[in-house]
């Protein structure tokens, strides 16, 4: 897919959301330590640390799906928007609970459930915005910087969640509700966009769901969905970070920071590369070149009593993952009609959740069973193995060489957009 360089930057509504995205990413990632921190220093349980997690993820199931059914029924900025706002509420009510003197933590647990009841309606919304955002020629370019934003973020979130911290959590969820408004302001800033709605008819579980049978459909973006979820549900290792940093290197929180921004670090860089230099051939064998370069590093990262290596590791890990995120979403988007693409992308996010949070759970039960170095070294192993099934098991993404055009246009009237319509030719149409 031709590109320029940063030829996506070229244009406005897509640079406005770009900021916006950037800046609502950091001030989550801010967020996430310092409830953390405000948490842990009040209950003194590290349980109340994984509800926090299960709080955020529990609203996040039953909505997404029809969050996904809205994405494709109104305008997408709109509900960007008002999810943005949404999360200024939360940043207010942590404001609030910390100035009236925080004794219990349920309170915090519900402003949780409430951030994860947005983040359901936002990521549908999101995933699916870019490509009306920017022309066909551009997109490539859209995707890659969008994710190098978001890990730049990812990295700069926590260390500046951190230092502010030291001077109390209201610093923190001050930034935080300034940092979301200028967000919402941003978003407010964009045109209305291009989108064409879904038919208007009763909304029910059959629309809802159409997006399941969509990707169904589809075996290339079922298989590279499929493949991210199992890939990161076996190789959720990062989660046994605190108990390795300490049992295994020896170090310190410092230590244990470093190690946490390294996979977000590998990232970052692959999709600042892919900013400039695009995937546009072979893009299968990239996919799956991806997850075994992550499956191994994670097996690497399981034999290691170093730290350097366990940083290399690490990073590593994160520029495999960036390269097959990136193929699938360019896949996600490029193959949905754009009636339904709110929906599609809500199950991408089903996967998404799912694969990070059954991914943790997986390696904390592993390694109560078999014990931390073990447990990852059989995630890593799981991981190459799933690379190797779907490797035969969908043969059509694994010899997929050129992304498909944009599929710009809605399916003709009277034709289940579940099902793709036949070549006149009779024979399968290779991509």
């Amino acid at each position: 897919m031709p590109t320029t360089k940063a030829s996506a930057l070229r244009h406005r509504d897509f640079t406005l959301y770009l900021c916006a995205r950037f800046l609502g990413a950091v001030a989550v990632q801010m967020q996430s330590v310092a409830v953390g921190w405000q948490v842990y220093a009040l209950t003194g349980d590290a349980l109340d640390l994984g509800l926090i997690g299960l709080a955020q993820f529990a609203p996040f199931v039953p909505l997404v799906l029809i969050a996904g059914q809205m994405a494709d029924r109104f305008d997408r900025r709109r509900i960007i928007m008002l999810c943005y706002a949404v999360e200024v509420l939360c940043g207010l009510l942590l404001i609030g609970f910390t100035l009236t003197g925080l004794e219990i933590v349920w309170p915090v647990f519900a402003v949780m459930a409430l951030y994860g009841s947005a983040r359901a309606f936002m990521m549908p919304s999101s995933q699916a915005i870019v490509i009306n955002l920017v022309p066909a020629e551009s997109f490539g370019n859209a995707v890659a910087l969008s994710s190098s934003s978001f890990q730049l973020a990812v990295i700069a979130g926590p260390a500046l969640g951190g230092v502010l911290y030291l001077a109390g959590p209201m610093t923190v969820y001050t930034t935080v509700a300034v940092l979301l408004g200028l967000s919402v302001i941003l978003m407010l800033l964009m045109r209305r966009l291009p989108q064409k709605s879904a038919d208007r008819e009763p909304m029910s579980w059959h629309t809802v769901l159409e997006g399941l049978r969509f990707v169904r459909s589809r075996p290339t973006v079922f298989g590279a969905i499929s493949l991210d979820l199992f890939a990161v549900l076996f190789g959720g290792a990062t989660a046994l970070l605190p108990a390795y940093a300490s049992d295994i290197l020896h170090v310190g929180p410092t230590g244990l920071g470093l190690l946490r921004t390294a996979p977000g670090a590998g990232a970052a860089l692959i999709a600042l590369v892919l900013a400039f230099a695009p995937i546009s051939r072979h893009a299968g064998r990239w996919m799956f070149g991806g997850v075994v370069l992550f499956g191994t590093a994670v097996i690497a990262l399981g034999l290691s009593t170093s730290f350097a290596v366990s940083i290399a590791a690490l990073f590593l890990m994160g520029a495999g993952d960036m390269v097959s995120v990136y193929i699938r979403h360019m896949l996600v988007q490029l193959e949905t009609h754009d009636a339904i693409r709110g929906r599609v992308s809500a199950v991408n996010s089903v996967f998404i959740g799912a694969s990070n949070e059954l991914g943790e759970f997986e390696s904390g039960l592993t390694a109560a069973w078999f014990g931390l170095v073990p447990a990852i070294i059989l995630g890593g192993t799981a991981t190459l193995g799933v690379a190797l099934f779907w490797m035969y098991g969908f043969p059509d993404l694994r010899a997929m060489d050129r992304f498909p055009h944009r599929a710009s246009e809605a399916p003709s009237s009277g034709q289940r957009t579940g099902t793709r319509p036949k070549p006149r030719s009779g024979r399968r149409r290779r991509r």
